[in-house]
């Protein structure tokens, strides 16, 4: 691929043997000259990362001391991690690396580093401040874009972005999913783009074992997902809820029962939600209740089990497959094995999952509420 000795070093360093289908076939469309824009379907966990940030790093011109590439990731905690990838392939390469996420910047003075990796918001700001010059910039990637333009104003944001560098960049978007929203939004984002589809390579519900629970009330579900917690020896878990307060409500109650457990949403100051991560990354805390805003990119590979409290809609109320599968795939990870648990309660949520699991062909097990001693043997053979 003609990749720089020390970044190969690095590569070897971090574990790849081979490339992935992503890196195999994006790598070479964008390290060709002259530099050509990519569109890139591919779900996470399936390397782009590293893929864009090989090509990233090596369209660097290191003797300039300006912004040379820009990385915009919808939320904090996916360009945190993404940073993490970029600084482990480049350590030792002479390119600078900067976060531009709410809070991650002292006040005033320029930001110079040759890359920066952050939410659109942010980076608009440093741009509308004169505090980040996009002169130079020549490497311009989108990642997650289908998320993107699920999020109020992120879609525009990025466009204004797009706007304000030079005609003559790079531009490599990335998504696991493509509506024809998104494919009007991605052409012209991303004008005459070679494109790539790793339909193969989606994250597929195989080997992840799934489950629901057929409660009788919302306060039923309450009194299971306590019991589940207190029956059974779990690694790492996240639980999924619909909406900021049952995120909150949960935590507490979870909290006032005995279990260790952490609660991260959007409304969380930025300080916190790095902590929340980070703790939850090391194995520091165990149990992480979230909404969506972690059910897309986020690996941690210790995560053996994801419940889903409130099943995944979309925008317009309806069973949302997509939302169901990503946040499933927090489980089961490169090949590791997962649980997924489903709460039901009433009709209405019942009819949501099943049309769930008629969308993905495979059946989801019913695990009876009335015994726990048959809750434990099912989920403990699952697990284990």
């Amino acid at each position: 691929m003609k990749l720089h000795q020390k970044l190969l070093e690095n590569i070897y360093r971090v574990g790849f043997v081979k490339p992935s289908k992503i890196q195999e076939k994006a790598i070479p469309l964008l390290l060709h000259d002259p530099p050509t824009n990519l569109i890139g379907q591919s779900q996470s966990g399936t390397g782009k990362t590293a893929a864009f940030t090989l090509a990233m790093l090596s369209r660097i011109n290191v003797d300039l001391k300006a912004p040379q590439a820009i990385v915009l990731a919808p939320a904090r905690e996916l360009a945190r991690q993404i940073l993490t990838v970029v600084q482990s392939l480049g350590q030792d390469y002479p390119a600078s690396i900067q976060l531009a996420v709410k809070d991650s910047l002292p006040k005033g003075g320029k930001v110079e580093a040759h890359i920066i990796i952050g939410t659109p918001g942010t980076i608009m700001d440093l741009i509308r401040k004169r505090r980040l010059s996009t002169a130079n910039v020549r490497f311009f990637v989108l990642d997650e874009a289908d998320n993107m333009l699920d999020l109020q104003g992120l879609g525009d944001q990025s466009i204004r972005i797009r706007k304000m560098v030079p005609a003559t960049c790079q531009i490599a978007l990335f998504s696991a999913t493509f509506s024809q929203d998104l494919w009007k939004f991605a052409l012209r984002f991303a004008p005459n783009a070679n494109q790539i589809s790793l339909k193969t390579e989606e994250l597929s519900v195989e080997g992840i074992k799934q489950f629901y629970m057929d409660c009788k009330s919302e306060e039923q579900k309450f009194e299971i997902l306590s019991a589940i917690y207190g029956l059974l020896t779990i690694g790492q878990s996240i639980i999924f809820v619909s909406r900021r307060d049952v995120a909150d409500m949960l935590g507490r109650k979870m909290t006032n029962e005995g279990h260790k457990v952490i609660v991260l949403h959007g409304q969380f100051e930025a300080e916190d939600r790095d902590k929340v991560m980070d703790d939850f990354r090391s194995g520091k805390a165990k149990v992480l209740i979230t909404t969506n805003v972690l059910a897309r990119g986020i690996d941690v590979l210790q995560v053996n089990l994801v419940i889903n409290y409130d099943l995944p809609l979309d925008g317009r109320g309806r069973p949302d497959p997509e939302t169901y599968l990503h946040r499933i795939g927090r489980t089961g990870r490169f090949g590791r094995t997962g649980v997924s648990i489903n709460f039901v309660h009433d009709e209405k949520s019942f009819k949501e999952m099943k049309a769930i699991e008629k969308y993905f062909g495979k059946d989801i097990i019913r695990v009876p509420t009335d015994d726990y001693d048959e809750i434990e043997k099912i989920l403990k053979d699952a697990i284990n």
